[in-house]
């Protein structure tokens, strides 16, 4: 049996026939596999406009570089199943629950081909890892949040039980993952949609779709998505099935808004399971926010601290930035403050109720404080999470921050936490859940603590 990692940015890969078998992470050679990038340094523009960054080089600090340290040193063995191949046990290998499916039948994949609202394309995910299926794939499609270079695309193939390949995507990727800016000035960034499209996930506006973030009415939410849970019949754009000769503004008024399962749709046996979980919808299209604007932080500031002569791995403290390039980092950073407080978040407007566990499973990670708070606890009365503080902030991305980005961004924390900026975008955070956020921080988050330490409260 064989293991191979390598790349193949443009071409899809053709395997042969397909049986059951386990694969051991076995190298057909006697030097370990690994996954090489295809493309020599300078070929992806991030190289040029972000030198600092090396998005061209090898990803180390992330899931599935880790996965395959595990697979080559015969630590994790993946399982080949007829039905979906390696996916439950990617899953497993990856910690990632099967009640984060979510179910989204637009064309937006490079399988669209495979896509409609029969066949939907089944996301999986926990805080940095995607995984996505589609019954009849070859490959499953896979991008995760890298410590260093943000978000990082791979496809694993799953046709072949004796042979594990995965492959870095980059441009196929990132001729959609880099909306920000196609013609310079881009950084590389997940998508969450909402896309009005017919039943066969063509759009019905001939557009990609608008991106979804906490700050989007719900309303105007998971058009082209799947939406179960409760409560049944909330209002929202999932659901929606339609024929191509039904315009968008009459498609908007056709849905039956949140269902307890999607058996009613189509035949959801092949999938692992019949939900598309709404407290999934929430978590994900939240976390996916957040990345992207950490991603961006990132890239900006380490290149503006490089190019002004700063090494952005030494650069610890906000103090030590001259001022001209903090008015300019600011301007990087505030968005990633306001997100991660939730400024300006859409209320709930209602109990939601998740119907697959994952909100059970969801709240079970992460670390508590004393009294046994956590940033995972869920609320979904009225907003989505209990305490309005990101748990992205334990997120390898976010501790990948340049040292001085990181103490901006604290010190921020501190002054709204403590009431000093009691400004209008964090009126929706009492003076309760100040303090509260304030010793959750204190005692899960170290570095939080040394910024708040130094400052004079």
């Amino acid at each position: 049996m064989r293991l191979a990692f390598t790349v193949f940015p443009i071409a899809i890969i053709a395997f042969g026939a397909v049986t059951a078998g386990e694969v051991r992470a076995v190298s057909s050679d006697a030097a370990p596999a690994a996954i090489s990038d295809g493309s020599s340094s300078g070929s992806i523009r991030y190289d040029t406009e972000y030198p600092t960054i090396g998005y061209a080089d090898t990803p180390t600090h992330n899931a599935i570089a880790r996965l395959q340290g595990q697979l080559n040193r015969g630590e994790v063995h993946l399982k080949f199943q007829p039905s979906t191949g390696y996916l439950a046990s990617v899953l497993s290998a990856l910690g990632i629950d099967a009640g984060s499916q979510t179910l989204v039948y637009s064309k937006t994949s490079l399988q669209f081909t495979l896509i409609k609202s029969a066949t939907p394309r089944a996301i999986y995910f926990n805080d940095d890892t995607y995984v996505a299926w589609i019954p009849g794939t070859a490959f499953l499609e896979i991008a995760t949040m890298d410590g260093v270079v943000g978000p990082v695309f791979y496809t694993l193939s799953n046709v072949s039980p004796t042979e594990i390949r995965i492959s870095r995507e980059s441009s196929r990727c990132l001729t959609c993952h880099d909306t920000w800016g196609m013609t310079g000035g881009g950084v590389p960034r997940f998508l969450f949609l909402s896309t009005f499209v017919d039943r066969n996930g063509e759009s019905l506006t001939g557009e990609p779709g608008t991106d979804t973030t906490d700050r989007t009415p719900i309303q105007d939410r998971w058009a082209g998505w799947y939406v179960t849970g409760k409560p049944t019949g909330q209002a929202h754009l999932g659901n929606i099935l339609v024929d191509s000769d039904v315009d968008s503004t009459r498609a908007r008024n056709l849905g039956p808004g949140t269902v307890d399962n999607v058996a009613t749709f189509f035949d959801s046996s092949a999938y692992l399971t019949d939900k598309s979980d709404v407290v999934a919808l929430l978590v994900f299209e939240h976390q996916a926010n957040i990345g992207n604007l950490i991603t961006r932080a990132n890239y900006k500031s380490r290149t503006l601290l490089t190019r002004n002569g700063f090494d952005a791995s030494r650069a610890s403290l906000w103090s030590a930035v001259p001022e001209p390039l903090r008015k300019q980092m600011k301007a990087m950073l505030e968005p990633v403050v306001q997100a991660m407080l939730f400024a300006g978040a859409a209320p709930v407007g209602s109990d939601i109720r998740s119907g697959s566990g994952f909100d059970r499973w969801f709240e079970s990670q992460g670390p508590r404080d004393a009294s046994g708070r956590s940033l995972r606890e869920l609320d979904l009365h009225t907003r989505v999470f209990k305490h309005p503080l990101s748990y992205l902030v334990y997120s390898e991305s976010f501790d990948g921050l340049p040292g001085c980005a990181r103490d901006y961004i604290y010190g921020r924390f501190a002054e709204i936490l403590t009431g000093k900026d009691d400004g209008p975008a964090y009126a929706h955070i009492s003076a309760d859940e100040r303090h509260a956020l304030r010793d959750i921080l204190l005692a899960t988050k170290p570095d939080f603590a040394l910024v708040y330490q130094r400052r004079d409260h």
